[in-house]
């Protein structure tokens, strides 16, 4: 798969955002609370991570170290947060053009800012880029569900005061986990480089 360098694609993504902050500023309402017992997914039993999350980290190290930015819990969800995640979320899926892993499990490999990619792509992406914007890597798990047609995905989970929000480049809209039409599978830890089982669904 041809991929541009990482500097073009990041300079492209930073001209993206710069666009959409001008454009919608002022214009991103925080959402309503959720109802009780919805707000943030359980984390079931630790579990190994995919095994292209490995690879991952062995290319991408300081986007899978453990900092002392996980203690603590779920970030408190402020208007300009809130902007970021929806500036973040659009941008990425505008700069990544979507393409299909045809070779399975021997074509999976999770590459930050590429000019082509699947949903791996998009997800290591914003999660990269709230990383650069100071976010705590506590609240930016990485978590795997299944589709209704029954393919694995791969989405970004942001836990937050007001819930645990999921940013997916197969909406753009930015949803409660409560309320995406999949079946959660494994989540990020946010204290471990271990993952968590997940017995519940979404919506």
């Amino acid at each position: 798969m041809y991929r541009t360098s990482g500097s073009v694609v990041t300079a492209a993504l930073a001209i993206i955002i710069g666009g959409i902050q001008w454009a919608g500023a002022g214009r991103m309402a925080l959402p309503a609370t959720l109802r009780a017992g919805q707000q943030h997914i359980e984390l079931g039993s630790p579990t190994l991570p995919p095994f292209a999350y490995t690879a991952f980290c062995l290319r991408y190290e300081v986007d899978c170290l453990l900092r002392r930015s996980f203690r603590g819990g779920p970030i408190r969800l402020t208007e300009d947060r809130w902007a970021a995640l929806q500036e973040v979320n659009r941008a990425v899926n505008l700069a990544i053009a979507p393409t299909r892993n045809e070779l399975g499990l021997a074509g999976e490999e999770w590459v930050i800012n590429p000019d082509r990619g699947d949903c791996n792509d998009y997800a290591v992406s914003k999660r990269h880029e709230l990383l650069r914007r100071g976010w705590p890597a506590r609240v930016l798990l990485l978590s795997e569900v299944v589709v209704s047609s029954g393919e694995h995905h791969l989405v970004l989970l942001v836990r937050t005061h007001r819930g645990d929000f999921v940013l997916d480049n197969l909406s753009p809209e930015i949803k409660p986990w409560s309320r995406v039409l999949y079946r959660w599978v494994r989540v990020q830890m946010p204290s471990r480089k271990l993952w968590a089982r997940i017995d519940g669904k979404g919506a």
